[in-house]
This record gives C-alpha cells, structure tokens and sequence, in this order.
C-alpha cells in the first residue's frame, strides 16, 4: 500500500462545499484505506493499493468521483506521502520567520514547476526556489495575493496543474495520520 495525500483545488472557498465525512466516503469507494480528512480545506490522507508510477490514472478515478459527487469540475493534487515529507524539510528559507508566509507549491510535474518559477517576480518581495516538482514561495506576511508571483500563481494557466499549501498545513496534514 502507499500512503497518498490529495490536495483538493477550489473547494470550500467558492468552489464546492465539501464535507469531511463525505471526502472520507467518497475515497473510500474509490479503493482508499484509512481514510483521514484533515482541516475542512480539501486535504485527505489515505492509503491506496496504486504504486507511484500509476498516480495519474488514481488522481483521474478521484477527480471523477469528486466531479460526479459534488457536480463539479474536480481537480487535486495527488501527492505520496513521502513526497510531502521532503517538501517540508526540503523547505529552503527560515519557516520560522514570523513576517513573511510559508508557502509550499505543488506542482503536476517538474516542468510545470520550471515554468512556474519563470513567471515574473521581484526576488526580495517574492524569493522563490524549485526542487522538482515542488516551488517553495516565501512572501511577506499578508502579501500572498498582491505581489507579482502571487499573481502569476493566481492565473488560470496554473489551475489545474498545481496546488498551494502553507507549511504549517502540510505539517498538520502528516501528523493526522502518523
């Protein structure tokens, strides 16, 4: 089995409204064990019978059930557990760094990343840094939306093919299911 985490885009914030309880159901019908929803922001814990190599085709069937469920058009993350772990140590400025925000960038392959990092930024105001697939993002506190990175990642372009979370959430989402 592989632990999986699924980072749900555009829900509970003027996408659908999805209910934890529901999340958990929904999963579970598509094959997951020990199913964890974590916060009430689209993330859920899981394990799955899918290897890595074949995460698309597991995404697909997951955005498929989301889709027919809630009548949307779905789209998340899928992200292996370990995957996530390296994201959180991997994290390259001072997390503790209490003026400016956290962010960790998931991205649909590294090339997508690659090309996110490209978009325009003023490097004090927006430090950036990719380790593959990942785009770590380091604004200052209270400027996750107005600057000129914040924007860029805000554009439809991305929507599909990446997901932000803080780091603190991600620490919360591993700690749900030790």
């Amino acid at each position: 089995m592989t632990s999986w985490i699924a980072l749900l885009r555009g829900v509970n914030v003027g996408g659908a409204t999805v209910r934890n309880a529901e999340l958990r159901e929904i999963v579970t019908g598509i094959g997951g064990a020990d199913v964890v929803p974590v916060l009430a922001s689209g993330n859920v814990v899981f394990d799955h019978p899918t290897e890595r190599a074949d995460a698309a085709a597991l995404r697909a069937r997951l955005e498929a059930a989301l889709g027919r469920h809630y009548d949307y058009d779905a789209h998340l993350l899928l992200v292996a557990r370990e995957a996530v772990e390296e994201a959180i140590g991997g994290f390259p400025f001072a997390a503790d760094d209490t003026a400016r925000q956290p962010w960790v960038i998931f991205c649909d392959t590294a090339q997508t990343a690659a090309s996110l990092i490209d978009e325009p930024r003023d490097d004090d105001l927006d430090p950036v840094a990719r380790d593959g697939a990942v785009v770590y993002w380091n604004p200052p506190k209270g400027r996750s939306t107005d600057t000129p990175f914040a924007k860029a990642v805000a554009r439809r372009t991305w929507r599909e093919r990446t997901t932000t979370r803080n780091l603190r959430t991600l620490v919360k989402i591993l700690a749900a299911r030790p």
